[in-house]
């Protein structure tokens, strides 16, 4: 199968499977990253924080992102038209039936069972966010009584801890705390 077929079929199922948004999106692509050289799992926070800082969802940003490291501008457009074609497929066959199972029970009960399933997804990629932020997960395989407190990323944890008290302290508009991370995030990187 041809390389741009398998991008395009791998983000058409990230697409098709990650009900909740962008973040819903993190378990497949760490499933990516194991199956394929496109990017690493060191690679998907800073692809996150790339992705939440530009305007767009989530996951076509970062669908966005993938393609491009995998095939520059093509690929970067092959991986988004993946990643929304079932959207639009489904919406497009949901509105066509919209009036015929508006109160359907069984579609009530289907959505009141993915609601929480739904949930602990988003919670389940956002903890493998913070912990891929805040600690030195590469090393894991380095761990001992030793070096245990080399896992834990001090600057990391002291500049979520301030942006923690900021946010809640000053109630500015989030693209300034944005702003904020990138630029120390950019000055720890130097």
């Amino acid at each position: 199968m041809s390389n741009w077929l398998i991008l395009f079929f791998e983000f058409f199922k990230i697409g098709l499977f990650s009900v909740g948004g962008g973040l819903a999106t993190l378990p497949f692509l760490y499933n990516l990253a194991d199956k394929y050289e496109w990017f690493s799992h060191g690679m998907i926070a800073d692809m996150v924080a790339i992705s939440e800082s530009t305007p767009g969802p989530l996951g076509v940003n970062m669908a966005t992102y993938t393609g491009y490291q995998f095939g520059g501008p093509l690929g970067s457009i092959v991986a988004t038209v993946g990643l929304v074609f079932p959207s639009v497929v489904i919406i497009i066959l949901v509105s066509k039936f919209l009036e015929k199972f508006r109160n359907n029970t069984h579609v009530e009960e289907a959505f009141y069972v993915l609601r929480p399933t739904v949930t602990g997804l988003i919670g389940a990629a956002g903890f493998s966010v913070i912990i891929s932020s805040l600690f030195h997960v590469h090393k894991i395989g380095e761990l001992s009584l030793d070096n245990f407190f080399g896992l834990i990323g001090i600057k990391e944890c002291i500049l979520f801890v301030v942006m923690l008290l900021l946010t809640n302290k000053y109630k500015k508009h989030p693209v300034l705390y944005i702003a904020i991370g990138a630029a120390v995030g950019i000055i720890f990187a130097f």
